[in-house]
């Protein structure tokens, strides 16, 4: 990770800490690095001015190395602070060395009241990978000890090394999902995710009905999200989440698993908005950002443009889209270090004014997405690219600019046309059709006979369970039909939805 990536992940707060550490750090009056630290974490200036304002002589290769000394200070101050959050597992540590040091002296007394603190750390924090070692230890040494049951040792060291291996096994199913996530939505590669899924579930003998750490947990909600983001079916998933969160609220480690119950809290929220399930949406996003609050802010960064995304999407789709878009507004002025963050919140801003009618503004806005369709596809995947591009075309319809959307179109239908059909969404293709049809004749998508030919021509999959993003782009095409707001069409298709 670069020294610029390094300062850009740091709150204001963790600066603060981080200025102090290196004021008590500097043996001399020299303090470059400190100004080095500020003027890359205001992210104003390039390499080349920083240089000159530290060095009036323009000396790069004492900049260098000071980028150097500032880069290594970095990571001492991270892992200093990484020491102090984990300081259980540390102490569980060090009680476990010197334990084993004291057992192998045959200073048994000792070494069996250490294993004793160590073990009552780590059952408390569920530090399974320590209490199987700590049970090894009383185990091998057990002879020394005539309090000890070996019986009740064993079947209790058999059953921590069995949680401990059930954490390792979803740890591997969780990074083989996260691998064929990457495959789909990168590649464009055509998988059967569920089918997948289940096997490696199989391959790695996970019994999910057993008792998880805080982590595991996590990493299961995780896999039931990849499903409903593949699958587009939020709804299979939304009773087994919600009851996982109820395991999780009573977990003993929920303070101390700030970042995983954070992301779990983001997960249950875009599920329920995905289901239209808006009021319950915004509890768990108020959830979240409470957690978000704690700990000095360490999060900040690294979920509060995902927070914000979720809730503009729920204000869009209650009916409060001029506050949706204010918010967005002033978040797009500002820069962000979460790239894939604001893009989305970019992309979600071109949608508001196109469904407000203000179709200039939202062209304009999507106009400065101006990278490649390659770039976008490595940065946040093909799903993006798709809805980046599915909305171009409406606007060139809307703006009538005839030459430029039979130029996106037909590109479109090259480039994603037999990827839509292996993944079963060729109704994207059949809408198309209808828009390039609307284009030619608007006159003749407000017959009868137009209305009950696109009634027959899509694979429907009722309202409740369709998401409210396929929802969105139909809307359009519904309200051309129906000469309605498109705005108005879409609150209207939800609330359909909802009343099911």
């Amino acid at each position: 990770m670069s020294l610029n990536t390094l300062i850009s992940s740091f709150s204001s707060e963790d600066a603060s800490r981080f200025i102090s550490f290196l004021n008590k750090k500097n043996k001399r009056l020299d303090v470059k690095n400190i100004e080095l630290f500020k003027l890359l974490h205001t992210n104003k200036f390039s390499s080349e001015e920083i240089c000159k304002k530290l060095y009036s002589d323009g000396k790069k290769d004492a900049y260098h190395a000071l980028r150097k000394r500032l880069y290594e200070s970095i990571i001492e101050f991270l892992a200093t602070l990484n020491l102090e959050e984990n300081s259980e597992k540390v102490e569980v540590i060090k009680f476990i060395l010197v334990a084993r040091s004291f057992l192998e002296q045959q200073q048994f007394v000792l070494g069996y009241k250490l294993l004793e603190k160590a073990a009552k750390i780590a059952q408390e924090h569920q530090l399974y990978p320590y209490l199987n070692e700590i049970y090894h230890l009383r185990i091998q040494f057990a002879h020394a000890n005539n309090q000890e049951d070996l019986d009740e040792l064993i079947q209790a060291f058999n059953y921590y090394r069995k949680q401990a291996r059930l954490e390792e096994e979803l740890n591997i199913v969780y990074a083989k999902v996260r691998a064929i996530l990457h495959q789909i939505t990168a590649k464009g590669e055509v998988i059967d995710f569920q089918k997948i899924v289940l096997q490696i579930l199989h391959e790695q003998d996970i019994d999910i009905s057993e008792s998880l750490s805080f982590k595991s947990l996590y990493q299961l909600l995780t896999i039931a999200s990849i499903s409903a983001f593949v699958s587009k079916d939020y709804l299979q998933v939304e009773s087994f989440m919600l009851e996982m969160y109820q395991i999780l609220e009573e977990h003993p480690n929920k303070v101390r698993e700030r970042f995983f119950h954070i992301h779990v809290l983001y997960m249950i929220a875009n599920t329920l908005f995905r289901t239209k399930q808006f009021e319950k949406s915004m509890r768990f996003l108020q959830l979240m950002d409470n957690e978000i609050l704690k700990n000095k802010k360490k999060y900040e960064r690294i979920f509060r443009l995902k927070y914000e995304l979720l809730y503009t999407l729920n204000l869009n789709y209650t009916n409060n889209q001029n506050k949706a878009i204010e918010r967005l507004e002033v978040l797009i002025k500002k820069k962000h270090s979460d790239i894939v963050g604001a893009l989305d919140l970019h992309l979600s801003l071109v949608v508001f004014y196109f469904q407000k009618g203000e179709i200039q503004a939202s062209y304009s806005l999507l106009s400065k997405l101006y990278h490649t369709d390659n770039w976008y596809l490595e940065k946040v995947g093909k799903e993006w690219v798709i809805k980046k591009s599915l909305i171009e075309i409406l606007l060139l319809v809307e703006l009538d600019k005839f030459d430029l959307f039979e130029n996106r179109i037909t590109r479109f239908r090259r480039q994603y046309g037999a990827y839509l059909k292996e993944v079963n969404q060729e109704r994207v293709l059949i809408f198309l059709k209808y828009v390039a049809q609307y284009y030619d004749n608007p006159k003749e998508v407000t017959s009868e006979s137009f209305l009950h030919t696109v009634k027959n021509s899509f694979d429907w999959i009722g309202a409740k369970q369709e998401d409210i993003f396929v929802m969105s782009f139909y809307a359009w095409l519904k309200s051309k039909m129906i000469k309605k707001p498109i705005y108005d069409v879409t609150l209207d298709l939800i609330a359909q939805a909802q009343s099911l």
